[in-house]
C-alpha cells in the first residue's frame, strides 16, 4: 500500500511539472539556444531546459502523445522560436501536432522536454529507450547526441 502512494505520489508530481513546463514554455517568447553539458555543446530552451528528440519520430511529426507526452512534454511554442547562442535559425521550425498546438523542431526533429529535468542544465535522461524509441539530446547542427 505504501508503495502504491509513493508511486501515485511520484506520478502526480511529474504531470504537475509536465505541465509547469509547458505553461511556462507558452508563456514567454520560445528560444533555442546551444550550451555546454556534459554530452558537449546542446540544444537547450531559452530558459535553459534540456531539449530532447526522439528516434520514433518522422520529419516534422511527433510520434509522442498521451503518456508518452507527460512523460515528455513537447516544446509547444505559439510561433517560430528565436535562435540565440549558437543555436540555428535556419534549423529551426515548428510542426503541428495532433491536438492542434505547435511544437517546436530543429533539423526537422520534433523537441521535447524530460518531465524530470527539474532545473536548468540538468540533463537526466539522454539515450533512455522508452515508448519504442530513444530519447538523446541535440547538436547545434542538428544531430543527436548517442
Amino acid at each position: 500500500m505504501r508503495a502504491a502512494l509513493i508511486a501515485f505520489a511520484l506520478a502526480v508530481n511529474a504531470l504537475v511539472l509536465g505541465q509547469g513546463v509547458l505553461a511556462s514554455t507558452s508563456r514567454t517568447p520560445a528560444a533555442v539556444a546551444v550550451r555546454s553539458s556534459d554530452y558537449g555543446r546542446i540544444l537547450f530552451d531559452g530558459r535553459g531546459f534540456a531539449l530532447y528528440a526522439f528516434t520514433r519520430d518522422r520529419p516534422a511529426h511527433s510520434a509522442c502523445s498521451h503518456a508518452c507526452a507527460k512523460a515528455w512534454p513537447p516544446f509547444v511554442v505559439g510561433r517560430l522560436p528565436r535562435a540565440v547562442h549558437g543555436a540555428r535559425a535556419s534549423l529551426l521550425g515548428i510542426t503541428r501536432r495532433r491536438d492542434g498546438r505547435l511544437q517546436a523542431t530543429y533539423a526537422g526533429r520534433p523537441l521535447y522536454f524530460y518531465v524530470g529535468d527539474r532545473k536548468a542544465g540538468q540533463v537526466l535522461c539522454q539515450n533512455v529507450r522508452e515508448f519504442g524509441g530513444l530519447w538523446l539530446v541535440v547538436r547545434r547542427n542538428g544531430t543527436l547526441v548517442r
